[in-house]
């Protein structure tokens, strides 16, 4: 199938939504408690931020532990890396992830306002603009012959999901209504003219959603 372009581990309510509309630095999802969204995977042995031995083992650990496994780099939009809007103010921001950020892969930062790229461990951010289309281009060359994950967030998924541009989805919807806020999709089966779709519940109480192409 050539090199894939995958939505992995996925976030969103029962009602759609991904994040708030008021992000900022101290709110990078623009959410109250955001780990109602998450916290399935904070859960499990395999996150890896992890700092004990323990953790749950089954469908969200597999899940957990799968999101590198043939990943080669990823695509996110501007408001992943970081709050800021505009021409960048403050170069000395790197991202919400520390000095170790979990990608350990190119990232392509999809923005209108380029920058010098910068490598934090094994992590090199690129800032590009662009359409979907020639952002995926230059992160497959990147990923060489590895897939590429789309990270997020939201916003940029739509985007390449309106340009056809996304293989497989995996989407966890989680029990909780947050009612407004940046919205994947009204409903999943808006997707169905394009994907077949599984829907595998989990004793966690998040329902895990799988797409893949027609």
């Amino acid at each position: 199938m050539g090199q894939l372009l995958r939505v992995m581990n996925f976030n969103v309510s029962s009602d759609g939504i991904a994040a708030g509309a008021r992000q900022s630095l101290e709110r990078p999802f623009g959410l109250d408690r955001p780990e109602r969204l998450f916290a399935w995977a904070g859960a499990t042995a395999s996150w890896p931020m992890r700092t004990d031995s323990g953790g749950s083992r089954g469908l969200d650990d597999y899940f957990t532990r799968d999101f590198a496994r043939g990943i080669g780099a990823e695509i996110m939009g501007r408001n992943k890396f970081g709050p800021q809007r505009g021409p960048w103010r403050n170069h000395e921001w790197r991202g919400w992830w520390g000095e170790e950020p979990p990608f350990r892969t190119p990232v392509f930062v999809m923005t209108h306002h380029p920058r010098p790229s910068f490598t934090l461990a094994d992590t090199t951010f690129h800032f590009v603009a662009g359409d979907p289309a020639t952002v995926l281009e230059r992160a497959r060359e990147a990923a060489r012959g590895l897939d590429v994950r789309l990270g997020g967030g939201v916003t940029t998924v739509r985007q390449f999901l309106a340009a056809d541009l996304v293989d497989t989805l995996h989407v966890a919807v989680s029990p909780v209504r947050l009612g407004s806020g940046l919205r994947l999709w009204e409903s999943p089966e808006e997707l169905l003219d394009r994907y077949h779709l599984e829907v595998v519940p989990s004793p966690s109480g998040v329902t895990h959603h799988l797409f893949w192409r027609r």
